[in-house]
């Protein structure tokens, strides 16, 4: 098995033949030099909350790329970011932001994707078909991340179209060229446009994100220009890219399980419950990176110093070592073992809360509103070329 592997078009269209391979190969395979692969439920875990493997992106880069890669400007963008960094530089551009996300101050912003909600749907053409990711999954996270980084909705669609080439530098699968110069040019709009919004903020301040990092203050370690602007980029994209891609696999999930959707329809209360096990069942999440900082045996690996370890959190969440008919969709299964997809320990995403939250309100809004929509090209799906990242380019509806 080769890291291209994860780039082919059946692996792109259906990963999970590949991850049973995967899992039956042992608890880690090896993908080039210093570089492993699992994809089992129980060594996945322990990889998450293991402090003795941390982030280094230059290493993963490196690994993949080569050393001169890490001079790159999409990689040195994504390397500044929180999502990539250990304690204590981790723990200093993280912290002001955890505030910002605990319970209370998520709750508030129901009401704001309830009515989002329910203003896209307004929106949908009244005969012909509907494109439920453009017009639905893709716009709602946006807006609510927009919401608390105050980015005027007009410039939403610019910035959410860079956003994916830049993401796309988190692959375990190697670019081609073409995608990196997308990248590039992806990473200067975002930088260009973010700097120029973080000065503004900085001089007249709000009560948004971006105003609360552009102000931070901290005498021992002030922040640095290029540490905001690629922590405000990692936050708008991670506010809105792996939801918008897993409202789309859920509905997809759940319209070829017709018996479960019904069921969901029926019953809204098992909406947290669907949530989580289509979350389990083909997530957007895919992939989680880490290095080893010292010496350390997994399963029974020895694994040396800088060792590049990817974890197939998809792979994961279909092990029957972990779980029971792993390949049905159940949305009443009561253990979805831990959400890998929101990673773990001091890297638990920082936007789970909200991601759920939105999942469950946009759902529920949709089969509420327009409870007979059929998709029409469930046998022809498109999905993204990613491998890290899973989600379709489309899904057409009609009204029955």
């Amino acid at each position: 098995m080769k890291l291209s592997d994860l780039s082919s078009p059946a692996f792109i269209a259906n990963p999970y033949p590949m991850y049973e391979e995967l899992r039956a190969a042992g608890p880690f395979v090896q993908m080039g030099p210093r570089t492993m692969l699992t994809g089992r439920y129980a060594v996945t875990e322990a990889m998450l909350l293991d402090r003795r493997l941390g982030k280094d992106f230059n290493k993963s880069i490196r690994a993949r790329y080569g050393e001169a890669a890490t001079n790159e400007r999409s990689f040195q963008a994504m390397a500044r970011t929180f999502l990539m960094l250990n304690p204590p530089s981790h723990t200093r551009l993280r912290d002001p932001l955890t505030q910002a996300f605990n319970a209370r101050q998520i709750e508030k912003l129901r009401d704001l994707s309830v009515d989002s909600a329910h203003r896209l749907i307004d929106a949908f053409p009244s005969g012909g078909n509907i494109d439920l990711i453009r017009d639905f999954a893709a716009p709602l996270p946006v807006r609510i991340i927009c919401g608390l980084l105050d980015i005027p909705l007009e410039n939403a669609d610019m910035l959410r179209r860079a956003t994916g080439p830049l993401t796309s530098t988190l692959d375990i699968a190697p670019l081609d060229a073409d995608r990196l110069h997308a990248a590039k040019e992806a990473t200067r709009v975002l930088q260009d446009y973010f700097s120029a919004m973080v000065n503004e903020r900085r001089a007249n301040p709000g009560d948004d994100l971006i105003s609360k990092l552009a102000t931070l203050s901290d005498e021992s370690e002030p922040l640095t220009n290029d540490e905001i602007v690629s922590n405000v980029i990692l936050l708008f994209a991670a506010g809105h890219e792996t939801t918008s891609n897993m409202i789309g696999n859920a509905l997809v999930s759940l319209h070829r399980n017709p018996a479960q959707l019904e069921k969901l329809k029926n019953n809204p209360s098992l909406m947290p419950k669907a949530v989580a096990e289509c979350i389990r069942y083909d997530g957007s999440v895919q992939m989680v990176t880490r290095v080893v900082s010292e010496d350390v045996e997994i399963a029974g690996v020895k694994l040396a110093r800088d060792t590049a370890l990817f974890a197939s959190i998809g792979a994961a969440n279909r092990d029957p070592a972990r779980f029971d008919d792993p390949d049905t969709l159940d949305i009443e299964r009561d253990d979805h073992g831990r959400l890998l997809s929101f990673g773990g320990g001091i890297h638990y995403c920082l936007g789970a809360r909200l991601a759920l939250l939105e999942l469950e309100t946009s759902l529920a809004a949709l089969f509420e509103r327009a409870p007979n929509l059929r998709l029409r090209n469930l046998d022809d799906l498109h999905w993204n070329n990613r491998s890290s990242i899973r989600g379709v380019q489309s899904l057409v509806a009609s009204r029955e």
